[in-house]
């Protein structure tokens, strides 16, 4: 199989899939190495593949009747929390970014959608003793939200505004 093959089946699968597919699984499944499907999969998106990597493998991108960017803020403590929330309301949890003042912005996918992405983004934080982006800019941090409802959008904010997450103001100064 040439390298140009294994790309159009990876896309393939990864098109008809219903659930994340990690890049040690694709390497398994083409017998080649984890660093040739993560470039594999760079040269896809390269060519416009709206190909994505979450906590739990490689997915084309969900594409949602609606997006919003939400500033937030807390600590570290509040992270599972935070996304509970945003996902119990409907929302799916697209990034994070935050603005370094070194760096400009840092932008991560994360494709958050239900209870166990959250479960398992939190276990891997604790698994390699990780630090969340945010702790970089005193928890002020923004998300991607998609969501299908102006309803869920209401119910988003809300749910985040009650638990003191939802940066809407700043502090006075």
């Amino acid at each position: 199989m040439t390298n140009a093959e294994r790309r159009s089946q990876i896309q393939s699968v990864l098109s008809t899939s219903l659930s994340p597919i990690s890049a040690s699984k694709l390497a398994r499944r083409f017998h080649v190495s984890r660093q040739t499907i993560v470039g594999d999969v760079s040269l896809l998106r390269a060519g416009g593949e709206g190909i994505v990597a979450t906590v739990r493998g490689y997915e084309y991108q969900y594409n949602a009747v609606h997006e919003v960017v939400l500033v937030c803020r807390h600590t570290p403590i509040g992270s599972a929390d935070e996304m509970q929330r945003i996902i119990k309301a409907g929302g799916v949890i697209e990034d994070v970014v935050v603005d370094h003042p070194l760096c400009g912005q840092i932008r991560a996918n994360l494709q958050v959608r239900d209870k166990a992405d959250v479960n398992l983004f939190m276990a891997k934080i604790k698994q390699q003793k990780a630090h969340l982006l945010s702790e970089l800019t005193d928890g002020v941090h923004t998300h991607t939200i998609a969501y299908d409802t102006p309803e869920q959008l209401v119910a988003i904010q809300a749910s985040l505004r009650e638990a003191g997450y939802l940066y809407e103001d700043g502090p006075n100064t």
